[in-house]
């Protein structure tokens, strides 16, 4: 039987000269975004013709991307009955890593980004070495642990400067790494394709392929991360900004007016030294609101009540308002997402950093039509890590293997 084949007049003018990867890729995203979905509506919202989508659907199904939703069928009537296409959650998966201080996080992850499991790990030496030794070996755990599903590859978010074309951790000052080719030694130890970016630019990446908010993620996007490492990324009509050295989003020395917090660079009042956890925790232990030098362990007593812990948490959001009315006047985004432990917790630091903002900002009041929290406060960290390795796949579907390939 003759395969069915896309032929050039079937493809929109628009189409026409475009690569194959495009295809699949478009054909991809639509069952992402209105799956499941009937191939000709998928056709036709995709910009292609119906004739194009037979070889592109069963490709996509034969990758284990696509499946036939028949439970997702209207109800029978005259003529023959449309199967819907709908994402593959069942039969695959991807692995997130985020590699923080002093843990890293591993996910399991299916192909809508919705983490399946969720494990945190405290590293047993931070000498490089160790770290990725352990972390292949937490991903044999999880391999071993996915019962049917196909693994499709692993992603990796970090702080610090990712190149991610090189898949090198140029520098993480925290951890005292620097270029650490971890793409090329995660791949080696797992045997499955790896893909690694900074965290920021991982979450902008989520917040495009599955967030609450991702028509004005796909149109132009600021996010900032406040955790020990302090970045930002930002991306317009769709496409997230690396630099020419893969260094975009660097704000940690961004002076701060009102910190006079000493920072590592022989300034005060930098960024990232006024609001990191390291900064918090220390403080913390000085005023007595914790015992042990453990973050969690402020959120914790905030939630509790603790008016020490409080008022710390508080003046970060002031602080993190301030550097957000910034970046807002800087890019004019149409959405700024802002991940912050306090932010996310208490409605008091929600408050005050939209305050700060709306003060800060030309905006004004309107800044509060634009700025959100991140679209997965339950799991930040292990949706950073699967999103760098999703956006690969939904970007480039060919290059999946197919389910029966011994490249699988």
């Amino acid at each position: 039987m003759e395969k069915t084949r896309t032929r050039r007049a079937d493809l929109p003018v628009q189409a026409r000269g475009r690569r194959a990867t495009d295809i699949t890729a478009d054909v991809l995203r639509v069952v992402l975004d209105h799956g499941p979905v009937a191939r000709s509506t998928a056709a036709r919202v995709a910009g292609y013709s119906a004739a194009s989508m037979t070889g592109v659907a069963n490709l996509l199904i034969d990758k284990g991307l696509l499946r036939e939703a028949p439970e997702a069928a209207g109800p029978p009537g005259v003529g023959r009955p449309h199967v819907p296409l709908a994402i593959d959650t069942e039969s695959t998966a991807v692995i997130g890593v985020h590699l923080a201080v002093p843990r890293f996080t591993i996910a399991l992850l299916d192909l809508r980004g919705r983490v399946l499991r969720e494990h945190k790990h405290e590293y047993d030496d931070l000498d490089p070495d160790a770290v990725l030794a352990q972390v292949a070996g937490s991903v044999r755990g999880v391999l071993a642990d996915a019962e049917d599903r196909r693994i499709l590859g692993i992603g990796v978010a970090t702080g610090g400067w990712v190149d991610a074309a090189r898949g090198l951790v140029v520098e993480h000052p925290l951890l005292g790494w620097s270029d650490l080719p971890v793409r090329d030694r995660l791949a080696a130890e797992t045997g499955l394709p790896v893909a690694i970016d900074g965290h920021s630019r991982a979450l902008v990446r989520a917040e495009q392929l599955f967030g609450a908010h991702v028509d004005r993620a796909r149109s132009s996007i600021v996010q900032l991360f406040v955790g020990n490492v302090v970045d930002v990324a930002f991306a317009t009509a769709g496409s997230v900004q690396q630099g020419p050295r893969s260094a975009a989003g660097a704000v940690a020395h961004l002076k701060i007016d009102d910190s006079a917090e000493p920072c590592a660079c022989g300034k005060v009042g930098c960024f990232e030294a006024a609001v990191s956890e390291r900064t918090l925790v220390r403080r913390a232990l000085a005023n007595g609101s914790i015992d042990r030098p453990v973050f969690r362990d402020l959120l914790e007593a905030a939630v509790d009540g603790d008016q020490r812990a409080i008022a710390l948490l508080e003046e970060r959001a002031r602080l993190v308002g301030r550097a957000a009315a910034i970046l807002l006047d800087l890019f004019d985004p149409d959405l700024l997402t802002v991940v912050e432990a306090g932010e996310r917790l208490l409605p008091q630091c929600r408050a005050l950093l939209r305050a700060e903002l709306a003060a800060g900002s030309t905006a004004g009041a309107g800044s509060g039509q634009v700025v959100a929290g991140t679209s997965f406060p339950d799991h930040v960290l292990a949706t950073a890590g699967g999103a760098v390795i999703l956006d690969r796949i939904y970007a480039s579907p060919t290059a999946v293997p197919g389910r029966f390939s011994r490249a699988s």
